[in-house]
């Protein structure tokens, strides 16, 4: 069985330097006396700056800090800056700082290292900083080669009059062991649960000895992946797919230009196909899009719509959509890529995303309606999708009284930088909506070995950050055999890296089949990912069959069998 750790969620946030204990069942036992990751974040902006993360961690015994200032440019113009020594190299440096600007009711700040090799890290974490107040900037950064001396610097716009001050600094690194620990506990807190199963005899007498087989038979975190209707009549692909994935989203065929090519003719032959396959499997599914925002990617019938016409048009298509899939899919996409294009809200006026989410929930009130956008949470030189600038589009519609209910992250990335995607995760993470990452997969401008290893960082850091709820692949097979960016396996269904890496991951994530026997008190304990297990217990010439689903909770789940 896995390994079990007696942990608090609690004590990983009052206490960031603070070392744990994990102990292994039976007795084993090791201890870590690294950092613990701190996910605070702030996304409000205060009169007084907080004190900093981990005590400021390598500038912890430098009262008061030593700030400089920095020139990139030849026009005289400085940024504040801090001086880092002797960065290792692949070491995960997390950092935080609060941010006031002058000269502007408000402004991105983007913080820069510049290292002593002349290597240059445009982007390692932004924030939108207002006039009179401190806003929290979070980020991170990796090291290609060591550095001697570094700057980490924070610049605003080009606009020389804008003045940035910082404040409560923090750098703390962890090793790759000491990331990957964190990982660890995080899965343990959050993804697993203590058991513990009571056996006695119909008298109430506990059952010393007594065999028990345990095996998870469904999982309770969804993984998934894109399929499309290449999957249909593909005994061989859908049998694959199943045996590794709990969840699905079509690729294009419920897009607009999919399902409805000429106006009013509306077909749904091959979405239908495709969800009688899901739901005969026990799959779930996100409804993926309602609305794309760029318009090549709309029906060319609805590019040449204006006013009215086209209002009439997506009314329809909503209730058409909604009403023929009312809740057979447990999210929609309902605006995908708004904060990058903004096809409808440029023809029908600022309120239509408002409107789309308004008319979606009406149609389908059990649907989780979410954001999709790209760029969000993969890099931050994208400056149209900064994390504050998502928070504040998120926002605005709830505010607007939207039943936007959950946030996308497609993640399509290039390389990762995992400090940076977790502390983007963290801010969104005060927002406390579902978080999912819709479409991930690896730039094909890298080799498939390089894929595979970037891959397995972008989901380990999804899977052990507390505040995500599903994983979706963006790697179905198309008809010639390739895929959008990245493939898990070649047509003929053998592994790829990648698909190496998700199976290799499928694995190590599940608790699989245990056996044991109770102790002197007649029990038997456990720790397991949560969803659905399969108990068998055998005691002389007795056996008995039984069920336990494992949610999320702190507690340990006390179960009682009888035979």
């Amino acid at each position: 069985m896995q390994s079990m750790a007696f942990l608090s969620k609690k004590s990983m946030h009052k206490a960031p330097i603070l070392g744990f204990s994990v102990f292994l069942i039976p007795f084993l036992a090791f201890s870590y006396d690294g950092p613990l990751y701190d996910f605070t974040a702030y996304t409000e902006c205060k009169s007084v700056p907080e004190k900093p993360l981990y005590n400021g961690g390598i500038f912890k015994d430098q009262a008061p800090l030593t700030q400089h200032r920095f020139s990139t440019s030849s026009d005289g113009s400085y940024t504040p800056a801090l001086i880092l020594q002797n960065l290792a190299q692949n070491t995960m440096y997390c950092f935080s700082i609060w941010v006031k600007i002058q000269g502007a009711d408000s402004t991105l700040v983007t913080a820069s290292l510049m290292a002593n090799n002349n290597s240059t890290y445009d982007c390692v974490g932004t924030v939108l900083a207002k006039s009179g107040c401190w806003s929290f900037l979070k980020g991170g950064f990796i090291l290609d080669s060591p550095s001697s001396v570094s700057i980490l610097y924070f610049q605003g716009t080009t606009d020389k009059s804008i003045n940035v001050a910082i404040a409560s600094a923090s750098v703390q690194p962890f090793t790759e062991q000491q990331w990957r620990t964190n990982q660890q506990y995080i899965i343990n807190t959050e993804r697993k649960r203590a058991v513990t199963i009571h056996v006695s005899d119909s008298h109430g007498d506990r059952l010393q000895g007594a065999s028990i087989t345990i095996e998870q038979i469904s999982k309770d975190f969804p993984f998934g992946s894109a399929i499309a209707r290449t999957i249909l009549g593909n005994l061989p692909y859908q049998n694959w797919f199943v045996e590794r994935f709990n969840a699905a989203v079509f690729e294009n065929e419920l897009k607009w230009y999919a399902t409805e090519p000429e106006q009013g003719k509306v077909n749904y032959t091959i979405p239908d196909q495709m969800l009688e396959f899901v739901l005969a499997n026990q799959i779930v599914a996100r409804g993926h899009n309602i609305f794309w925002e760029d318009p090549k990617y709309n029906p060319a019938w609805v590019r040449d719509l204006t006013g009215p016409d086209l209002k009439s048009a997506v009314n329809f298509r909503i209730q058409s959509l909604m009403s023929k899939y009312k809740e057979e899919f447990i999210h929609w996409d309902v605006s995908n890529e708004m904060l990058h294009f903004d096809f409808y809200e440029e023809r029908l006026g600022p309120d239509a995303t408002l409107h789309f989410y308004k008319t979606a929930h009406e149609a389908d009130p059990l649907a989780s309606l979410f954001l999709n956008e790209f760029n969000v949470v993969e890099t931050c030189t994208d400056v149209s999708t900064t994390v504050d600038t998502y928070i504040d589009k998120i926002r605005e519609l709830e505010r607007g009284g939207s039943s936007m209910n959950g946030i996308g992250l497609e993640s399509h990335f290039s390389k990762p930088n995992p400090p940076l995607m977790r502390a983007i995760l963290d801010k969104l993470a005060t927002l406390k909506l579902p978080i999912w990452l819709t479409e991930v997969d690896i730039s094909n401008k890298f080799d498939k070995e390089t894929q595979a290893i970037y891959l397995e960082q972008v989901l380990r850091e999804g899977f052990s950050h507390p505040a995500v709820d599903g994983i979706m692949l963006w790697t179905a097979i198309h008809p010639n055999g390739g895929c959008y960016q990245m493939c898990l396996t070649d047509y003929n269904l053998q592994n790829l890296p990648a698909g190496d890496t998700v199976d290799k991951l499928l694995r190590e994530w599940e608790t699989g089949v245990g056996n044991g026997r109770t102790d002197d008190h007649g029990s038997y304990s456990f720790f397991g990912f949560l969803g659905e297990y399969k108990i068998m217990v055998q005691y002389g010439n007795r056996t008995t069959n039984s069920t336990l689903s494992l949610s999320q909770s702190d507690e340990t789940k006390h179960f009682n069998i009888q035979l």
